[in-house]
């Protein structure tokens, strides 16, 4: 959000505390929305030992995803009843609870076209490769091609050093 200005809106403690409320129920829902739909459909056709096992690890996945969020939402309240801290904002943009998010979504939208074919599970490869990139992205480019710190520190003294000898020679 930002104003004509361009400057950006702040959120408060309690819109923080009641998105991430409407947030985490989004997911629940759309997480059991389609194992519901998976499982209904499942047990009109025929379950086997790897349609099991990927709706079991399709449960992981939402269950991991659900309580990770959780728990960086969990908001804390002093005595009194006042609330202290939030948790963290999980609609913000670049965060850790984004990918989560994507998981849940991805995790249901392959459930669902699984009904189709079972190939749809092998969209699931999709996450290492964004999990590889996001690392890639993050955390290893910047620091392979990071400038070494040192280097200018030192060539800001030696700079400095010769302005010194050269107006030395010329005064």
């Amino acid at each position: 959000m930002t104003t004509k200005k361009g400057k950006v809106l702040t959120k408060g403690a309690k819109q923080i505390k009641e998105e991430n409320v409407s947030t985490l129920s989004f997911y629940i829902y759309m997480a059991l929305g389609a194992m519901g739909i998976y499982f209904i459909t499942m047990m009109l056709r025929e379950f086997n030992a790897l349609t099991i096992s990927l709706m079991a690890f399709s449960a992981i996945i939402y269950i991991g995803s659900y309580q990770f969020m959780s728990y960086m939402a969990r908001a804390t309240y002093s005595e009194s009843g006042q609330l202290l801290d939030p948790g963290v904002d999980l609609n913000m943009e670049g965060g850790i609870a984004e990918h989560f998010k994507d998981l849940i979504i991805l995790t249901s939208g392959v459930q669902i076209l699984s009904l189709i074919s079972n190939y749809f599970w092998l969209l699931w490869l999709l996450v290492p490769l964004r999990g590889s990139w996001v690392l890639w992205k993050q955390i290893l480019a910047p620091w392979f091609f990071a400038q070494p710190q040192e280097q200018s520190e030192m060539n800001e003294k030696k700079m400095r050093k010769l302005e010194r000898k050269m107006a030395k020679r010329y005064q």
